[in-house]
């Protein structure tokens, strides 16, 4: 049975509704899924699935982040339930967004790197064993955007400065990085995410949603012909590979958190 659409899906359907003229996205005379935005010959939503996690996600996306068929951030809530989505906004948050960190359900860590921590702000490698035996849930604030957005968005938001930053040592990102951008800590924000869920013992998660990026790249470079002939892998390998991660993933929870 078909997931319903979620929170990144409906934040990417206002977008569109509030646009003056289309995003012109590369391949734009391709012919894409309405909802993962892959060309319809690698739709993967038939695929999805999702985690067993004691985890909350919370994107704040740039203004035309959600429209971008390359954005990653779609691929955190395609498996994780708990996931909210915002458009940012320097004047004006959401309401909801705000109420969201100030839950008492929830922990909020913002994932970002420690270099660009306000004076005092508190910086953790790991999301402390203790915060997931106290009733509250770690609600993982990613900011969607490209890097000069995203530092845009950290340092224009009084809000966020309070929060406890979860960052992450440089060579566990040179190391785990599928590809790289201009500086080593540059990662798409579903890898991001991924070393996020292992930062709170969700290892088994984090690799899961690590081969569901795989499988997204590889399918957005096929459809739009980016794969040399002599690079081309089926397709297969990367949905297996995300199958069997997602199989270990869910049996590596205990019955309590099924």
């Amino acid at each position: 049975m078909a997931l319903a659409p979620h929170a990144v899906h409906r934040l990417y359907q206002y977008r569109k509704s509030i646009s003056t003229k289309p995003f012109g996205a590369r391949g734009k005379s391709l012919i894409r899924c309405p909802l993962c935005l892959l060309g319809e010959q690698f739709c993967t939503c038939a695929l999805r699935r999702q985690l067993h996690t004691q985890a909350s996600f919370l994107l704040i996306m740039y203004n035309d982040e959600v429209l971008k068929p390359t954005n990653s951030g779609r691929l955190i809530a395609d498996l994780i339930p708990d996931t909210y989505a915002f458009l940012w906004s320097r004047l004006a948050p959401e309401p909801e967004l705000l109420a969201l960190l100030a839950s008492p359900q929830y922990q909020p860590f913002l994932v970002f790197p420690a270099q660009y921590a306000e004076p005092g702000q508190t910086v953790l490698s790991q999301v402390p064993p203790s915060m997931l035996t106290q009733g509250k849930r770690p609600l993982l604030i990613m900011l969607d955007g490209s890097w000069r957005e995203a530092i845009k968005m950290f340092r224009k938001s009084p809000y966020l400065h309070a929060l406890p930053l979860l960052s992450f040592d440089p060579d566990t990102l040179a190391t785990y990085a599928l590809r790289k951008g201009s500086h080593d800590f540059q990662l798409g924000t579903a890898e991001v995410a991924s070393l996020a869920l292992g930062a709170m013992g969700e290892a088994a998660n984090g690799k899961a949603l690590s081969t569901w990026f795989d499988l997204f790249v590889e399918s957005s470079l096929l459809g739009r012909n980016r794969r040399c002939r002599e690079d081309l892998l089926p397709i297969t390998i990367f949905t297996d590979a995300f199958e069997q991660a997602l199989m270990l993933a869910n049996n590596s929870h205990s019955p309590e958190f099924r």
